[in-house]
């Protein structure tokens, strides 16, 4: 199993470490903004519209009861001989209140049923956002700074590993490049003549 690196542009790294420092920022500020905007759609339900509609229950019930009085007003005072006055506006007003106190006891009703739920799934949202945080907090930092580490090791690899250039002694083995394609043809070296100078010639 091969133990070498193949990697093609350091910058390529560079570039992802970046990347997850910006993730890692966004991220964290997005994950506030829903704790944020989560939090207040709670406090909404449970205790503004419980007060909003607790208060129109009392409202409704005051119209209702004044309702009532006014109808029974009317058809105690407001009848002529034995015509029974029809109240037709008292009626309305009390078939309206009516509806009204329906409307405030189901609303209420409502938000007393679905309170329990919506801060149950807001805690649970609330862990599975921490172990987002985690991976923030903790995992993001040892990623960048395991890229960090490669970063400066492959560097140091291409210090080392670059062209001195001119190395004294008539130059070794050791200055030449190691990018050197792998089909660059290698140098023949000439064939030393025969000691007496003819091809072929045995002693």
């Amino acid at each position: 199993m091969s133990t070498q690196a193949d990697v093609k542009s350091i910058d390529t790294l560079a570039f992802i470490k970046a990347a997850f420092a910006v993730f890692g920022h966004d991220s964290g500020q997005a994950i506030s903004e829903v704790e944020m905007q989560g939090q207040r759609a709670v406090e909404w339900i449970t205790v503004d519209q419980a007060a909003y509609w607790k208060a129109e229950m009392r409202k409704a019930t005051e119209l209702v009861n004044k309702a009532i009085k006014d109808l029974e007003y009317c058809r105690a005072f407001k009848k002529v001989g034995n015509n029974q006055p029809s109240c037709i506006e008292e009626k309305k007003a009390l078939e309206k209140a009516k509806q009204r106190l329906a409307r405030a006891e189901q609303k209420a009703e409502a938000v007393r049923r679905w309170t329990p739920l919506v801060q149950q799934q807001f805690r649970e949202t609330c862990v599975r956002l921490v172990r987002f945080r985690e991976v923030i907090d903790v995992d993001c930092p040892r990623a960048m700074s395991q890229l960090e580490k490669m970063l400066k090791a492959l560097d140091a690899y291409r210090q080392v590993s670059s062209p001195t250039g001119g190395a004294e002694g008539g130059g070794s083995a050791g200055g030449q490049s190691v990018t050197r394609q792998l089909d660059e043809p290698r140098p023949v070296s000439p064939a030393a003549p025969p000691a007496d100078g003819q091809p072929g010639a045995s002693s």
